[in-house]
């Protein structure tokens, strides 16, 4: 992996690459929460650790700004899964059980792939 900035611009994060292709994650800010709305990464930077990237920001800026977070976006949800830690930014609905967070993060991909708003 490439070493890379991640900014906060308007309501994403955002890395933009060298190539001139850009990966964010867009979020919602409301009553003291974040809500981590759609993660992006160009096809030719997959699998490389940027998604991780831009979750890690949003935990930071969460912690700095003393907001809880609410994962919507499934990449959101499977980080604060493989990552058990970090969900001490969580809201406190989503600071459940493994499997409660597994099911939740299978119905977000259903959803997703059916189209369904968030």
């Amino acid at each position: 992996m490439v070493d890379v900035q991640v900014v906060r611009r308007g309501r994403v994060y955002l890395i933009e690459f060298n190539d001139g292709s850009k990966a964010w994650l867009s979020f919602k800010e409301e009553g003291g929460r974040l809500y981590l709305l759609e993660t992006f990464t160009p096809e030719q930077h997959r699998g490389k650790g940027y998604g991780a990237k831009l979750v890690e920001a949003a935990i930071m800026d969460a912690e700095e700004r003393n907001l809880k977070i609410v994962p919507i976006c499934s990449y959101s949800i499977h980080y604060f899964l493989k990552n058990r830690g970090a969900r001490r930014v969580l809201a406190d609905e989503y600071r459940v059980s493994d499997e409660e967070l597994k099911n939740y993060y299978e119905r977000r991909i259903r959803e997703e792939r059916e189209g369904k708003p968030r």
